[in-house]
Formats: C-alpha cells, sequence, structure tokens
C-alpha cells in the first residue's frame, strides 16, 4: 500500500496539506516500506485560498492509500476522501520513519476496521479475521 506525507524537510511529518512543499509517497508491506517518489510542489502556491492549489497535490496523491499531515482543512479532507484515501493528522511533527514504523507495526496485527477497508480496496493483502462480535 502507498503512504504520503505531507512534508516541507523530507524528514518529518510537520507541514498543511494545502503548503507542503513535498509529498513523500511510500511503498508499505508488514516487511519493510521504500520510498516510491517526493513530488514536489513550488512555493509560488497561490496564497488567497484558492483550491486550485489543491489540485496538483491530489493529482500526485494517485493510487496512494493513506495521507499523513500535519494539518488539513475540511475542503482538502472531503477532495482526500472523495479519491478514496484516508487522511490521518499528526498531532506534532514527527520522524515520517517513525510513523511508517507505526503503521507497519498494524500491519502485522490484526487492522483496525478502517484499515482493513483501505486494504481490502487496494488488494494489497487479504486478511483472514475472525468475526468481530457487535
Amino acid at each position: 500500500m502507498k503512504v504520503a506525507f505531507a512534508t516541507q524537510d523530507l524528514e518529518r511529518i510537520d507541514a498543511h496539506f494545502g503548503w507542503a512543499r513535498n509529498l513523500a509517497i511510500y511503498d508499505l508491506t508488514p516487511e519493510g516500506w521504500a520510498l516510491d517518489r517526493v513530488e514536489e510542489f513550488s512555493g509560488e502556491l497561490n496564497e488567497d485560498g484558492n483550491e486550485d492549489k489543491l489540485e496538483p497535490k491530489l493529482k500526485a496523491l494517485e493510487g496512494v492509500s493513506i495521507l499523513v499531515v500535519a494539518a488539513i482543512g475540511g475542503s482538502g479532507a472531503a477532495r482526500v476522501v472523495a479519491q478514496n484515501i484516508h487522511p490521518m493528522k499528526v498531532a506534532e511533527p514527527e520522524p515520517i520513519e517513525g510513523m511508517l514504523a507505526k503503521l507497519q507495526d498494524v500491519l502485522k496485527g490484526t487492522p483496525p476496521p478502517w484499515l482493513r477497508k483501505i486494504l481490502a480496496k487496494s488488494g494489497d493483502r487479504n486478511f483472514d479475521f475472525e468475526e468481530e462480535e457487535a
């Protein structure tokens, strides 16, 4: 599965989605991760709140299952979700590799329902889950 991180420095999740200089996109499996690509965006984005600034970022997210950001506006989040991408927000900047390790640990165990749904849609991995009791 592909996971994207909004980052200014390519090391930490430290950027608002709309103002991120970079989206670092990783391939993540239960066995490990590898950088797939970095999408860079110029600092000359329209700062008047125009939604068009999101369009290049939304296009860059093609094939991504999870987007991890420091912040994201309501409109941006809605547009990300409309592309079947699960947005996640960190409370404070943290290393990308630390989040990858956390997500990898979740994949090794029994993923929560929201992640199972992502995995089922992407076809990345089949899980044999026991039925949950309500």
